[in-house]
């Protein structure tokens, strides 16, 4: 029972952490869910950077983005410069994940401030999941 100990949230050792899944493929956005879920934390999806913009506007506070690049409607990096911009996930680790993997890319993600940069074609799930606590674990 890890929620036995109050004073621990600093590392969140005894609260479930809620991750923020946003990527327009829905087998991928079930099988994320699903392993988050699986390893201790509280996904909610969202399918597009439209929809998950209104989502945190509707006061949802995550504390973890992680978002795909090419989608409709809105692609990631647009998605993130709005989130930012309006301060709706403040604090909220921040991670790509996608099959974009180009230097100019990843450069654009860290000057935006992005915490992590995943491609989904190297990656493994369970990888993701390692690589998204090993992020949180830094913090």
């Amino acid at each position: 029972m890890l929620n036995s100990k109050q004073g621990e949230n600093s590392h969140g050792a005894s609260e479930k952490k809620k991750i923020f899944i946003i990527d327009d493929d829905s087998f991928l956005l079930s099988m994320y869910s699903t392993k988050f879920e699986k390893s201790g934390f509280e996904p909610k999806v969202a399918s597009n950077g439209s929809d998950a913009i209104e989502i945190l506007k509707g006061g949802y506070r995550p504390d973890v983005l992680l978002m795909d690049l090419i989608m409709p409607t809105m692609d990631g990096f647009s998605m993130y410069e709005t989130i930012k911009r309006e301060n709706l996930a403040p604090g909220a680790l921040s991670v790509m994940l996608t099959n974009q993997g180009t230097t100019s890319d990843i450069n654009r993600a860290k000057e935006l401030g992005v915490n992590g940069y995943i491609v989904k074609a190297t990656s493994i799930p369970s990888e993701v999941v390692d690589e998204v606590k090993a992020l949180l674990k830094k913090r």
